[in-house]
């Protein structure tokens, strides 16, 4: 085995700190042979399909990546802008936003666990301007073996062929971090002052089946204590407030309540206005803008309900961006110069 190292090395080179900003990904385009590409990645991902390889490996070659990738593509093209995807551009801006606030002294680089910019190429940049200090920081404000795990699976994978091996730090969860849940409360304060308040408000987080959460992941447990901390933020008493899961795939159970289910109740029990918002995603993509705005605004609507608003997830703002900065300060310590 080749090891690699930083071009041009020299015994003698500084010493510099880096941040490795990290998302889920996105297609690189709306197109069906984008599409593939990318939920081949995703899917093969055994964090991701707790399966049997050879089992799973017929399924989503034999039969999903054949039926999957055009109605993607349909839905992402319906959330497309002319900069590319939202969740991408919201991701480039909250690096930017991130490197202003944290200065010369540490370089801020971003990076999607699949498709591009490659988690590979993420840490290769940042060895090239002499980080040997890295902090992995994933924008999953709730730990999952499906999401932060992964991310550092593909960390490891990646520092394997390195010939020197930084000092690496990593930002497992921040479900709780008091910056964070203030810049939630901020961003439904803000929207509820524009709009008055809803009859119910409903905080939707990605799901995971079942079997993993039984088997020790500790996401939902995370995404409930985030609900309740975001509630007790508001000062909403029990009544007005719920925690569900969405993104189902599949047919076995995943952790419940799920988000299309209980919106479907709420308007057949003539709940007039739910606000939706949602935690988990620190940018806006197709599961919040497609999934939740338009997708179950639909099944609400359907069911008998009268309005349902989409919070925005935090993407760039200015809270959101000193909540990272906050939380990334704290994982740095005895890094930098004091």
């Amino acid at each position: 085995m080749t090891f690699t190292a930083k071009s041009s090395f020299k015994h003698k080179d500084s010493v510099s700190t880096g941040i490795l900003l990290t998302n889920l990904g996105t297609p690189d385009a709306p197109t069906t042979e984008a599409l593939k590409r990318y939920l081949k990645e995703f899917l093969w991902d055994p964090r991701v399909v707790e399966e049997p390889r050879w089992k799973w490996w017929l399924i989503l070659n034999g039969i999903i990546l054949n039926t999957r990738p055009a109605k993607s593509a349909a839905a992402y093209k319906s959330v497309w802008t002319e900069k590319g995807s939202p969740l991408m551009l919201h991701s480039l801006d909250q690096r930017a936003a991130l490197q202003e606030q944290m200065g010369d002294d540490v370089h801020v680089e971003l990076a999607m666990r699949y498709g591009n910019p490659s988690i590979a190429s993420g840490l290769q940049s940042l060895r090239e301007k002499g980080c040997a200090r890295i902090l992995i920081f994933p924008l999953y404000p709730q730990y999952s073996a499906t999401t932060t795990g992964s991310t550092f699976d593909a960390v490891a994978d990646e520092l394997k062929t390195w010939r020197r091996v930084p000092e690496l730090r990593m930002v497992s969860t921040y479900h709780d971090h008091p910056a964070y849940i203030d810049a939630l409360a901020a961003s439904v304060r803000r929207h509820w002052n524009e709009n008055g308040k809803p009859d119910r408000f409903l905080m939707s987080f990605h799901g995971i089946p079942q079997r993993y959460f039984d088997n020790g992941d500790p996401y939902p447990c995370m995404s409930k204590k985030t609900g309740r901390l975001l509630a007790e933020a508001l000062e909403l008493n029990e009544e007005e407030w719920l925690v569900s899961f969405q993104s189902r795939f599949g047919k076995e159970p995943w952790v419940t309540p799920y988000t299309d289910e209980t919106l479907k109740q709420w308007g057949a029990e003539g709940v007039g206005r739910v606000d939706v918002i949602c935690p988990g995603f620190s940018s806006d993509c197709l599961e919040t803008i497609e999934e939740i705005g338009e997708e179950n605004h639909d099944y609400f609507i359907e069911a008998g309900g009268k309005e349902l608003n989409y919070i925005p997830a935090l993407n760039s703002d200015d809270t959101h961006i000193k909540a990272l900065t906050e939380i990334a300060n704290e994982h740095l310590n005895g890094w930098l110069k004091l």
